[in-house]
């Protein structure tokens, strides 16, 4: 059961993470025409600022959820480790009950807004403006689902910790 819980996540999450990465590079090649048409041909398109603004919100969000899947979030160790191991082990668990309720934070009120904003319409593109925000209920499910795995004991970081030693020549 465990195992295709974490496939499943895995899966999706790689939809998310693709996106991002989609995300950044879109924004990138936007911005870099845009500065490429305003300084030779004294034009802009006229979607490019709101895209981008688009893209870099949706990122940003992206980026939230997967720093709390590698859990890059801020701690304290050096204040926690004077405590002993029992005690760590129960303010962990603490901790990721707080980023849950987090992440439902992010879907109840995320969701009430998008739906709030769906009824006006962005001025270039002509999208409902719930999509700036719809990221915000998808953030915090991504994010409760993390904590989930996590507190169930599904490792969810799936990138190399940069913090080990490199190996000396």
């Amino acid at each position: 059961m465990k195992k295709a819980l974490k496939r499943l996540a895995l899966a999706i999450d790689s939809l998310f993470e693709h996106f991002a990465l989609i995300a950044i590079a879109s924004m990138a090649i936007i911005v870099a025409v845009q500065v490429i048409t305003r300084k030779l041909f004294n034009f802009v398109f006229f979607w490019s600022e709101e895209v981008t603004l688009l893209l870099m919100v949706w990122f940003s969000f992206m980026g939230i959820a997967i720093g709390f899947r590698e859990k890059l979030h801020l701690a304290m160790d050096s204040f926690t480790k004077l405590f002993p191991k029992r005690f760590n082990q129960v303010l962990d668990k603490l901790i990721s009950v707080c980023i849950f309720a987090f992440g439902l934070y992010l879907v109840i009120n995320g969701w009430q807004f998008t739906v709030l904003m769906s009824e006006s319409t962005l001025p270039a593109t002509k999208l409902p403006n719930g999509v700036l925000y719809l990221v915000m209920p998808i953030t915090g499910v991504m994010i409760c689902v993390y904590t989930f795995l996590q507190l169930i004991g599904i490792e969810t970081i799936r990138h190399d910790n940069i913090d080990e030693e490199v190996p000396k020549p």
